[in-house]
């Protein structure tokens, strides 16, 4: 089985837990919950009768990124020609990390199902990350 879907928008890293100091609880902060809940949303729109999937995952995961504004005109040759990648936060690892802790339980019964992980960062038009995950 393969789920292939698009969450389009701002892209968020995993952010670090924190630690509150009144009550010394470890907690993951707000913006990396509300875009976890975004990309299960993304999931279960395009995917409303999904299955846990129990097998061996490969993921796939591209992170799209809009150019500066002032961006020359060399620079956006180059990205047409897919010379160039964006070299800005969030890092790869968060990007991946964040996928795969939204969907744990829900497209996959666990993370640790994941041995194939793939995840580029691109430019183009329009802010978004393409999943997609497949039993093999």
């Amino acid at each position: 089985m393969v789920y292939e879907f698009e969450v389009i928008g701002t892209i968020e890293g995993k952010a670090r837990p924190r630690l509150d100091i009144y009550n010394g609880r470890i907690y993951t902060p707000k913006n990396t919950r509300s875009y976890e809940e975004l990309i299960r949303q993304y999931f279960m729109i395009k995917y409303p009768r999904y299955e846990t999937l129990e097998g061996r995952l490969s993921v796939k995961i591209i992170a799209y990124f809009k150019p500066a504004k002032n961006t020359t005109k060399k620079t956006k040759e180059l990205i047409e020609k897919g010379l160039i990648s964006p070299i800005k936060k969030p890092d790869i690892d968060n990007i991946g990390k964040v996928m795969l802790d939204a969907l744990n339980k829900i497209a996959f019964k666990d993370d640790n199902q994941v041995t194939k992980l793939e995840v580029e960062k691109k430019y183009n038009d329009e802010e978004k990350v393409y999943i997609k995950i497949e039993e093999y």
